[in-house]
């Protein structure tokens, strides 16, 4: 309801009043100037008739003195006291014995029903007008503090809302910041993983290819000793064959005519060297020997392999390398992946 009211229907409403109690004021003096004249002249010394007026005015005075001072007291709000409401009073009275004093003392009861009017008329206007202006100033009053605090409200609202905006905001860039570190993390774990793989893929194809190496001169050397097998049984074969047709010939030398002890004993020796030449020819150009591994390519391979899997003697088979050296490098190897795992384990605690 005082939301309805606006600024300019209140100042309307206090012109309205203002208008009309003057209207009213200014007729009761005019009334009371014309009515009380004739009876102070009837009181007053001739000389001094022409003072009559005076004394309604003086009232009147006061009464629009009342009046004025009792409108801007009420429109700051404030109350004037006593003495104002008895000077109210009082002028009012004045004014109504005045006015109705005439018809009175002529027992005119009509006249001074009539003559009573406009006093009380501007007595009750008076006060109503006073009442109404205090109403207009409460009311004032209170529409100021709804209105204060609907604004209050209204701040609130918008400190609330904006709050709330930062809030979200703040919450949306916490988010965006988790995500984008989120994301960075699983990167970061999906290159780790992509590089381990590759370490994995490039050390098991290092590991296969050192073992088809191995394999292959496993057979390589396999194959030379079947081949060497094969050549030492040829010569074996082709010395006997000649130790067996140097026999022949000798025998069928000493059935044409015997030989003498020493030619004969020449002629077994160069049969048997002969025979152990052609053996040693066969044996020297068997092919090329299986040549080592190279250091690095060897340390490497042995790191690699497992040795409840490989023994020292198929290390070493398989690299070329002694026996001694294989076993000191299959010892670093152990005494390598001891510290491995316990680093791991110190950096744990």
């Amino acid at each position: 309801m005082l939301d309805s009211l606006t600024p300019s229907h209140i100042q309307s409403a206090e012109k309205t009043l203002a208008a009309g109690t003057w209207a009213i004021t200014a007729g009761a003096v005019l009334f009371s100037v014309l009515t009380v004249t004739p009876l102070v002249e009837r009181v007053t010394p001739a000389a001094w008739t022409w003072t009559a007026p005076i004394l309604p005015l003086v009232v009147d005075a006061a009464v629009v003195i009342v009046v004025r001072l009792d409108a801007v007291v009420a429109r700051l709000g404030g109350r004037s006291g006593r003495w104002p409401a008895v000077l109210r009073w009082m002028t009012g009275l004045m004014t109504l014995l005045l006015n109705v004093g005439d018809s009175a003392l002529k027992n005119d009861l009509v006249g001074v029903a009539v003559h009573a009017v406009a006093p009380l008329l501007l007595i009750v206007t008076a006060e109503a007008g006073l009442a109404y202006r205090r109403a207009i100033s409460a009311a004032l009053e209170r529409i100021e503090r709804s209105r204060a605090t609907e604004q209050a409200e209204r701040e609130q609202r918008e400190q609330a809302e904006r709050e709330h905006e930062r809030q979200t905001r703040e919450h949306a860039e916490h988010a965006a910041r988790e995500h984008a570190e989120r994301l960075e993390r699983e990167r970061a774990e999906r290159e780790i993983s992509e590089r381990a793989a590759e370490r994995e893929h490039t050390a098991r194809m290092e590991r296969e290819r050192l073992d088809h190496e191995a394999s292959l001169r496993r057979e390589q050397r396999e194959y030379e000793d079947r081949v060497r097998h094969e050549e030492e049984q040829r010569a074996d074969a082709l010395r006997r064959e000649q130790q067996d047709q140097a026999e022949r010939s000798r025998r069928e030398r000493a059935a044409i005519e015997p030989p003498a002890p020493t030619a004969r004993g020449a002629a077994e020796g160069d049969a048997v060297n002969t025979a152990d030449a052609a053996v040693n020819t066969a044996v020297n150009s068997r092919p090329n020997p299986f040549t080592k591994m190279p250091e690095n390519e060897a340390r490497f391979y042995i790191q690699l392999a497992r040795n409840e899997q490989r023994s020292v003697r198929q290390l070493a088979e398989d690299t070329g390398w002694s026996v001694g050296w294989v076993a000191a490098r299959v010892q670093e190897a152990r005494e390598g992946r001891a510290a491995g795992q316990a680093e791991p384990a110190e950096a744990v605690a």
